[in-house]
């Protein structure tokens, strides 16, 4: 073990945590003395660049699980003489992610973007009835956002003056050495725009936004359904020091409805009929979503038979096309019969003789030759 490794510090001591941290409470730990030794926060500080350092090269390692656990087990001398698994030693390897992980985090930028890194976009499930889904409508909903600063307009400066970036000198990208590799990315302070705040707000902290609860509306369309997003441009999350907001998504959830059920375009109900009805035949009101319409019932219809009603399902939300509204007939059984209705059954049913019975129930001989049949494979 040389006597450079043997004089480091402990990565767990130099960022004050535990050897039990979480990834969440490392990430903040190096975040808090990243903001605070940073040349470009203390440039009259002679040691702030090497305990800034010290700090990055901690969190490199201990932010990689596996580098983590080598360091654990053997400590700094783990990443000497290519143990690091080749990837440079600490303090080297992956430099791009560190920068944009953690930098992004802190001064707004997307490692290697060469710009400010837009806000973040968010989701918000909408619940719907079926008509709204099906006729659209007009909602508004609030939801707890990231919103740009009203005391400095977003920019994050308290004066609303910028200098030039002393990381970069005003140029927007940094070099950095990977090993025997030069690597040129945005500056990690100034995220590629060249201008650095010297007097950063007080309210936001320089960052040029705020947690708020914004009140928003959306027009749904006509014909939407489970699933379909619909895109806000602009309405996310406000970009860091006034940079690009983020998206909204409005994403569709359609609640069950009480008698159609919806497959793509078009609906399905069931048609309860009473047994009579079925037999003789009847015209009746079948509910839609814009009203009633008459269906003819014709004489000896089966339960399970559908009837296609044209265009009374759901209008396309990317086409012109309308779905059908499809009901599928249910017989019912009649239940608490008065005496006389009982009777009346009771000589309806003494009518159907043994011999021809087969006529009146379609499906009987059906049914009795697949039970022969079944018995037949059973018992032989």
């Amino acid at each position: 073990m040389s006597d450079a490794t043997m004089s480091k510090r402990d990565y767990y001591e130099i960022l004050s945590v535990e050897r039990t941290v979480t990834e969440a409470e490392l990430k903040k730990s190096f975040r808090r003395l990243a903001m605070k030794f940073h040349p470009d926060r203390c440039p009259d500080d002679p040691h702030a660049q090497e305990k800034f350092k010290e700090a990055k090269e901690a969190y490199e390692v201990l932010s990689d699980p596996q580098k983590r656990a080598m360091y654990d087990q053997h400590g700094h001398a783990a990443f000497e003489h290519g143990m690091g698994g080749g990837r440079g030693g600490a303090g080297f390897g992956d430099m791009g992610d560190i920068f944009g992980d953690i930098f992004g985090d802190i001064f707004g930028m997307g490692g290697g973007r060469g710009r400010a890194r837009r806000g973040s976009d968010l989701r918000y499930i909408m619940e719907l009835d079926l008509e709204e889904a099906v006729f659209g409508v007009e909602r508004k909903f609030e939801i707890p956002t990231q919103v740009n600063c009203h005391h400095c307009n977003g920019s994050g400066s308290a004066d609303g003056k910028t200098v030039q970036c002393r990381t970069c000198q005003g140029h927007g990208r940094v070099r950095m050495q990977n090993g025997i590799f030069s690597i040129q990315q945005a500056c990690p302070h100034c995220g590629g725009s060249g201008q650095a705040i010297e007097k950063p707000c007080k309210e936001c902290d320089g960052e040029g936004r705020l947690q708020e609860t914004r009140a928003l509306s959306v027009n749904i369309p006509a014909g939407v359904d489970n699933g379909d997003r619909i895109r806000l441009a602009g309405q996310g999350e406000a970009g860091p020091a006034g940079s690009e907001a983020g998206d909204l998504y409005v994403e569709v959830r359609v609640r069950e409805h009480a008698i159609f059920q919806r497959d793509g375009n078009d609906l399905h109900c069931e048609l309860p009929i009473r047994f009579s009805q079925a037999a003789l035949g009847a015209e009746l009101q079948v509910p839609t979503l814009e009203g009633e319409v008459a269906i003819t019932i014709p004489p000896e219809t089966q339960t399970g038979q559908l009837f296609r009603l044209r265009g009374r399902g759901v209008k396309s939300v990317r086409s012109s096309r309308t779905g059908d509204l499809i009901c599928r007939v249910v017989v019912e059984t009649p239940v608490r019969l008065t005496k006389a209705q009982r009777e009346l059954l009771e000589q309806l049913e003494a009518t159907f003789s043994a011999s021809d019975a087969d006529q009146h129930t379609p499906r009987a001989k059906t049914w009795v030759d697949g039970v022969k049949q079944f018995w037949s494979r059973v018992t032989s």
